[in-house]
């Protein structure tokens, strides 16, 4: 068992790194204000293993590979950038819910592969493995103890800006106001792409 000041500096951690903009928060407060907190379910379900499974990873062994392969992280940089900018033109495109409903939000395999391309999930991955995991012949369950702390800690965190995304939804029914809201949405997931670089 780690002990409780390490579980309750992680919990502390994953709360600051969940709750606080990113990419992913950026599309789930879209999602949710397109498609609705159900439809945005996958997507949620998604980044929680995506991340829990970059975790795991980086305690695998993943790390080294990563900081060694200048080429990868620059692969990884593109591709992420790409996705982003993707994902804000096509924000970008929605200005009414119509619109949104004909579309489709993200899916479960779409947003767990992206954060191997989201560069605040690496981050939180090495300091979640470098920080509260103490190496040692009990590693395997000290690093299950921490992923399921961090996902105990990340649910609410992610589901708040869905819902805030949905509660939106429920106040905007003129299509400027639903395009101007998308189009800020579109900027900000643009910007993200600034943090693929830094």
């Amino acid at each position: 068992m780690l002990p409780f000041d390490t579980l309750l500096a992680l919990t502390a951690y994953a709360f600051v790194m969940t709750i606080t903009p990113g990419p992913n928060n950026v599309l789930l407060l879209s999602s949710g204000l397109n498609f609705g907190l159900r439809r945005t379910g996958w997507h949620l379900a998604g980044i929680l293993c995506g991340t829990l499974l970059m975790i795991g990873g980086v305690g695998a062994g993943l790390s080294p590979l990563f900081e060694q392969a200048s080429g990868l992280q620059t692969f990884l940089k593109l591709a992420g950038s790409v996705y982003m900018l993707w994902l804000a033109r096509q924000l970008w495109q929605v200005d009414t819910l119509h619109a949104a409903e004909v579309a489709r939000p993200i899916r479960f395999g779409e947003a767990a592969l992206f954060q191997a391309i989201n560069p605040k999930v690496w981050l939180m991955a090495i300091t979640v493995n470098a920080a509260f995991v103490p190496p040692g012949e009990h590693y395997a369950e000290h690093l299950a103890i921490a992923a399921l702390i961090f996902a105990v800690t990340a649910i609410p965190c992610i589901t708040l800006w869905a819902a805030s995304g949905a509660a939106l939804r429920v106040w905007i029914e003129n299509p400027l106001a639903l395009r101007r809201i998308n189009r800020l949405m579109a900027i900000l997931a643009a910007t993200t792409v600034v943090l693929f670089w830094l």
